[in-house]
């Protein structure tokens, strides 16, 4: 483990500093990129115009016409956290919008595999729809969207994905309007959104189009009729789309999109209203059922606590639980929910545990008699269950800093002739870029396959599983160098004492972190006063920090540490019998 400490330059610091922000924070601030004063205000008046993605202007003009034609509206979402809480909003807006026919379909994991499938398109015409509305998925939809028109509908694709290849050519389905800022010819600045965020975009463009359709009660006086009196306005008034931000910034944050200023700005508007109690009861039950506290309401609430548990219900159940726990109103019901969400969650971790610790000895016995592990991993078991292939990908990939590969029998053919694998990547090795360059040389090997550079999916053949776990491990020989394969983390470098404190503490969980925005993690050589084991897997610290004694842990981690050695920590505040003190977490220690 290389410790690397961030650069902040000094010009930005002093910038940041000169309007008003706190050392610390200026210093965080410039270390991620921030430049500008202005990158950190998060007002809705900063967030880029909808009009500058392409194809939401055709969306809300198509959406617009459906509901003035009284059409059907059905949503076809995915089974993870993004598409839930895009199927959420989606249903929401569009009927806090004044559509009257809105209704959903979500496929199964194992039963329909991933986006919108020939037998999906059936089930939504079958339902009455008029309208099909792809979330956080369609964008390589070819023959779904194509039986989708044959059928009769209108078909509107609003995903984040990349767009399919062929033969080096972008290639996207035929469908009526496509909104997506990876498509080619979209000029909006944020290609990070996530599924949920296009969604509401695409919601933004509506109310505008409705607007000037004169949908909404006009902001002034009805015009005098002819015998002086004022006649009612009888339409709505104008919706306020906010309401919708709790769901987007736990969606942005759950699907590890990059937090560019755009994606900052939706996931802090919508943990401000989370924090003053304005969130939908399926969200608030969530959080009871997590044990924390939505009035300090953090990023990591939303990535480690929320989040799995959304996606629990469609690794190993059925999303639609998911989904409607995030669009009742009933706070009973939203509260039951949330319990069996929570339920979903718990054997999650169970069955993910077990696969781990499998898929662990697996991929260490490829290299076994060799010093260092393969360039890429790629692990397969007949008894793994698919729900959380991507979950394991993880962790090996945590464990060993390479690209991995977790690959699970396919339910969805009801044989186990197809594998369904899932992979995570490292900096420096775009995975699904990888999986073109596999399919290119290996034609007929890869049977579907997308993602993004750090995530990826795909199916397989098992016939061709040594011929995949061979040819990724060959691309990632030829991208990856040792530099890359150094596993490194990059820090703030040392913390001066007068910021160890519970208030900056606080400020720190205040702000918005996450993919591509780190949350701040220091890094100095400290003395270490005393060690022990607590629950057989963590490290209990007492540590001496520039001449000052400070508590600390390290989850997870039993290996003894010397009585000198240079940590990287994350910030916390530890409670002990009502009074709070801060608290050191562990993330990693260089040791010769």
């Amino acid at each position: 483990m290389k410790i690397i400490v961030r650069n902040a330059p000094p010009r930005a610091v002093w910038a940041l500093e000169k309007a008003g922000i706190h050392p610390l924070l200026a210093q965080l601030y410039a270390a991620r990129g921030v430049l500008d004063p202005s990158e950190l205000d998060a007002a809705l008046a900063h967030l880029l115009p909808p009009s500058s993605m392409k194809g939401t202007q055709e969306a809300a003009r198509l959406l617009a016409d459906a509901m003035s034609q009284d059409k059907k509206l059905c949503i076809v979402a995915d089974y993870d956290c993004d598409g839930a809480t895009a199927c959420a909003v989606a249903v929401r807006g569009l009927r806090l919008l004044g559509a009257q026919h809105v209704d959903y379909i979500v496929p199964d994991r194992v039963q329909d595999g991933y986006g919108l499938t020939a037998p999906i398109s059936q089930r939504v015409k079958a339902s009455g729809a008029d309208v099909l509305i792809t979330v956080d998925n369609g964008i390589a939809s070819f023959e779904g969207v194509v039986t989708a028109r044959a059928l009769g509908l209108q078909v509107l694709v609003t995903d984040h994905h990349l767009c399919a290849s062929i033969n080096g050519t972008p290639a996207l389905p035929e469908a009526d309007v496509i909104v997506n800022p990876n498509q080619p010819g979209c000029n909006f600045q944020s290609k990070s959104i996530a599924g949920v965020g296009v969604m509401f975009y695409v919601l933004l463009a509506l109310r505008a189009e409705l607007r000037q359709r004169g949908a909404f009660a006009a902001r002034s006086p009805a015009s005098p009729a002819p015998d002086g009196s004022i006649p009612p306005d009888t339409r709505p008034v104008e919706p306020k789309l906010d309401a919708l931000l709790p769901l987007v910034a736990l969606g942005t944050v759950a699907d590890v999109v990059r937090l560019d200023a755009n994606n900052r700005r939706l996931v802090a508007q919508g943990l401000k209203r989370v924090r003053a109690g304005m969130l939908p009861p399926g969200l608030a039950s969530l959080f009871t059922a997590s044990s924390r506290d939505a009035a300090v309401a953090t990023t990591f609430d939303f990535g480690f606590a929320l989040g799995p548990r959304i996606n629990a219900a469609g690794r190993l159940s059925d999303m639609t639980l998911g989904i409607e726990c995030l669009l009742t109103d009933d706070p009973n019901r939203a509260l039951e929910l949330a319990k069996t969400l929570d339920s979903i969650n718990r054997e999650r971790r169970e069955i993910e545990g077990n696969m781990r610790e499998q898929a662990l000895l697996v991929a260490e016995s490829l290299y076994e008699d060799t010093a260092e592990a393969p360039p890429a991993i790629c692990v397969f078991d007949a008894d793994f269950h698919e729900g959380v292939v991507g979950i394991v990908a993880s962790r090996i990939k945590d464990k060993l800093h390479r690209p991995a590969f977790v690959f699970a029998p396919s339910g969805a053919t009801g044989h186990g002739h197809e594998l369904k694998g899932s992979g995570r990547s490292i900096t420096g090795f775009h995975l699904r870029d990888a999986l073109d360059l596999v399919a290119k040389r290996h034609p007929g090997v890869l049977l579907r396959f997308g993602g993004h550079a750090m995530a990826a999916g795909c199916t397989i053949a098992e016939d061709h599983f040594d011929t995949f776990q061979q040819a990724l491990a060959e691309v990632a020989r030829e991208w990856l160098d040792a530099a890359t394969l150094l596993r490194r983390l990059d820090t703030d470098g040392p913390l001066k004492p007068e910021y160890r404190r519970v208030d900056l503490v606080d400020a720190l969980h205040h702000e918005v972190w996450g993919q591509g925005f780190a949350a701040p993690t220091f890094s100095e050589e400290v003395d270490v006063l005393s060690q022990r084991l607590v629950g057989e897997k963590h490290l209990q610290l007492k540590l001496k920090h520039r001449g000052e004694p400070v508590d600390g842990i390290w989850f997870g981690h039993t290996e003894p540490l010397p009585a000198r050695v240079k940590l990287a920590f994350r910030l916390d505040a530890d409670s002990w019998r009502g009074e709070r003190k801060v608290r050191f977490l562990v993330e990693a220690a260089e040791l010769p």
